[in-house]
């Protein structure tokens, strides 16, 4: 069946007046849609795609095949995202499939984008997105170079938006965590793929989520010696959505393979039980791993200290959706307590004109990710062109199928991992849980119990506590949840997990409207642009 998840993906060809539709409005292809010869910068491009990983490209390259003037920004000075990171041709790497699943279908996708005729825009930082004008024309505004911190103010004007933003790791703070050497999980994939380099010799893996068993296998395979994956769930939850089960099988293989990197590397897998402590003087020496009970407090007397030299320590992922809801885009909860972006049929917001595909509306892996771009890209055509039968081609129904069998196994992926209301009993008061602020568990705890603060915000308001470098992506899922657990009777820890392991009573970190995705100098405010004798907004 087209688009069984057990076939090849098989990439579209460009489209073609000839390719059915349904009988009830069929297509005409009237005169030729001839977009505008290169672009100024001052002139709109048909959509701007903010990210240029496996959403971004495939969302970008159905649109320029279906006609569209497109432009894709991106922070990163290569196409593939945080997924297909791999190392700048400086390092020359002889073999930088040799990380990857999949890459040769990513090498054929980045193929068609090269050759579209997309305008890829690198090293651009976006921070704002503005609402559309009086002719409808939204700006992206963001800075240039290698990081936004200095940056030379760019932007890019778009008649519509598609986001394809990605996601960031989830963090469960505990003591000595702070300490060198401890490493997102991701984030120790991220160099491998990109530098090459190990962030130790021994590393213990821990956290929750599939991400881990990838990340282990990566670092065991580049010649580290992981003494233990620690996973804070159990693999119960996948056995009582057979159905998910089901509609994923590659990603079942996936995971086989992972697995028996690790029994050739004779990599025990601890589950239910979870990196507790961190001990080191200038850097991480050991960790202590307690077995966790099903509402992931640690079960007394079960600590067992392992000696490493990094630990690679992640509790999934949050969908990054600062750019959206900075523009008012309805969110909704996902199964593992974050907040994602509230999509249609057809990945477009709740905010006509800006659609959103990949990570930004709920985690769920590379495939997924392109299969929503390359939906995205064929609505806004549709919309653009004002031919509404391209969202009801062949191509199009049989992307819209898969994208529900794919979203169906991601989100029992986020059931079966989302993390328990304990954990935070694994949390002493004098441990930093806002490290670019300094403010610990206790100052949280005070501010959600003797001044009553019930939310992130209001603790941020009292403590500081978000106020940072990172803008609370390190510390808003611990805050979120300790200002929760001080409105509680009984304090640390009471509330009880179901028995699949969702997190019942767990609260996910606020979906606050931040006018800025990312820090910008004041400079860069400074030279907005104005409108009507005054500066204009930035959403």
């Amino acid at each position: 069946m087209p688009g069984s998840p057990s076939e090849p993906y098989e990439p579209s060809e460009p489209y073609k007046p000839a390719d059915p539709y349904e009988p009830s409005e069929p297509y005409e292809p009237a005169d030729p849609y001839e977009p505008a010869a290169p672009y100024e910068p001052s002139e709109p491009y048909d959509l701007a795609v903010i990210g240029a990983g496996p959403a971004g490209l495939a969302g970008a390259v159905a649109a320029r095949e279906l006609g569209l003037s497109v432009a894709v920004l991106d922070a990163a000075p290569q196409t593939g995202g945080q997924y297909f990171r791999h190392p700048a041709p400086g390092l020359g790497a002889a073999r930088p499939q040799a990380l990857h699943h999949d890459w040769s279908e990513f090498t054929a996708l980045r193929g068609r984008f090269e050759a579209s005729g997309v305008t890829h825009l690198p090293h651009h930082h976006v921070w704002t997105v503005g609402p559309p004008d009086g002719d409808g024309i939204w700006t992206v505004h963001a800075l240039t170079g290698p990081d936004a911190h200095g940056g030379t103010p760019a932007r890019v004007r778009a008649r519509t938006i598609l986001l394809a933003t990605g996601a960031y790791e989830r963090q469960l703070p505990f003591p000595g965590w702070t300490l060198p050497g401890v490493i997102g999980a991701g984030g120790a994939q991220a160099v491998l793929k990109s530098g090459l380099v190990l962030p130790g010799r021994r590393i213990v893996v821990a956290g929750s989520g599939p991400l881990l068993l990838a990340v282990a296998s990566s670092l065991a395979a580049a010649g580290a010696r992981v003494p233990a994956v620690v996973e804070a769930s159990g693999y119960l939850g996948y056995a009582r959505r057979p159905y998910a089960l089901a509609v994923g099988p590659h990603k079942l293989l996936e995971a086989a393979v992972h697995g028996s990197a690790l029994l050739r590397h004779r990599t025990p897998l601890r589950t239910r039980s979870a990196v507790t402590e961190a001990h080191g003087t200038d850097r991480v020496e050991a960790v202590t791993v307690s077995r966790l009970d099903r509402a992931w407090r640690p079960v007394p007397g079960t600590g067992r200290r392992i000696a490493c030299d990094a630990l690679a320590v992640g509790h999934g992922l949050v969908p990054q959706t600062e750019l959206a809801t900075g523009l008012g885009c309805a969110t909704r909860r996902t199964p593992d307590g974050t907040h994602a972006l509230a999509l249609d049929a057809l990945q477009e917001s709740s905010v006509p004109g800006l659609w959103a595909a990949g990570e930004t509306g709920g985690t769920g892996g590379w495939d997924l990710a392109r299969t929503e771009g390359e939906l995205a890209g064929i609505a806004v055509a549709a919309r653009l062109r004002g031919l509404p039968a391209l969202t009801r081609s062949r191509r199009a129904r049989a992307l819209a199928r898969r994208r529900d069998r794919l979203r169906a196994f991601a989100d029992a992926m986020a059931a079966a991992h989302a993390p328990g209301p304990g954990w935070t009993a694994w949390l002493p008061d004098d441990t930093d849980v806002c490290r670019c602020e300094e403010v610990t568990a206790g100052s949280i705890r005070g501010a959600a119990g003797a001044l009553g603060a019930r939310d992130a915000r209001t603790v941020k308001l009292l403590t500081r506590a978000g106020m940072g470098w990172c803008q609370g992506r390190m510390c808003a899922a611990a805050v979120a949840c300790l200002a929760a657990e001080g409105g509680r009777a009984g304090g640390r820890g009471d509330g009880v997990g179901s028995e699949d392991g969702t997190a019942q009573g767990t609260v996910p970190p606020s979906a606050e409207r931040r006018p800025l995705a990312v820090p910008v100098p004041l400079g860069a405010l400074a030279d907005l642009p104005e409108e009507n004798g005054r500066p204009r907004t930035t959403g």
